[in-house]
């Protein structure tokens, strides 16, 4: 702990490098896997095909991966970018099997009725669909999150520094203090950004704090906006 606050400015300047390699995959993920998991979800052969794509990505070693990634996309070892292209193919490969689960758990007396109301397929999926599937997906994107949050540590072992740094400095130093003072920052920081997630996902489904909506109460909520 004496370390922490000797060295906090050390320590807040990783932080927010380690929030950068740790959300811009997230959100380039979700950017990603929605509109494709919204795409697959009803056709049954690629959706499988995905998925089983999507558990082949994640079985890579984040280490290989890590090593892998610059040769094939032509940068440095220890350019950042490394870290977010290997994170983000993570994030994709978990958010894609999430969205249309997510979408799943929308009831399909919701979805008849805004079908019998005439609403398109784009339509549907934008006000319907999509809203109604935040509490569940909300739920997986604070899983990818904080697993990101976990995984650029490794970063630091070909030289890109999140809060990783901690740990390969405070080893190479026999440092037991300084290793210590990472550990309590990562998951002090994934306590922080999972409770974040959580209230911004209660934030976007007010209804939820009433109760499950009925269908009879969404059918009502989708001819409201019809007009």
């Amino acid at each position: 702990m004496n370390y922490l606050i000797d060295n906090f400015s050390t320590v807040l300047d990783l932080t927010k490098t380690h929030i950068y390699l740790s959300l811009v995959p997230l959100m380039i993920g979700l950017a990603i896997a929605v509109p494709l998991g919204t795409a697959i979800r009803n056709v049954g052969w690629l959706r499988k095909l995905t998925l089983s794509v999507a558990s082949i990505a994640y079985t890579v070693p984040s280490l290989a991966l890590f090593v892998i990634v610059p040769p094939l996309v032509g940068l440095k070892a220890v350019d950042p970018l490394v870290v977010v292209i290997a994170l983000t193919i993570y994030s994709t490969a978990l958010l894609i099997r999430a969205v249309p689960e997510a979408l799943d758990s929308v009831p399909a007396a919701v979805i008849d009725s805004s079908n019998a109301m005439g609403f398109g397929f784009l339509r549907r999926v934008l006000t319907v669909d999509l809203p109604l599937s935040i509490p569940v997906l909300t739920a997986s994107v604070r899983v990818v999150a904080v697993t990101n949050i976990s995984l650029v540590p490794i970063g630091s072992l070909i030289g890109v520094h999140g809060l990783g740094f901690l740990f390969t400095d405070g080893y190479q130093r026999d440092y037991l203090d300084e290793i210590v003072a990472g550990i309590i920052a990562v998951v002090v920081l994934a306590l922080v950004i999972d409770g974040l997630l959580f209230v911004i996902g209660r934030l976007l489904t007010p209804w939820t704090r009433a109760g499950r909506p009925s269908a009879k109460k969404v059918a009502a909520l989708a001819k409201a906006a019809q007009r």
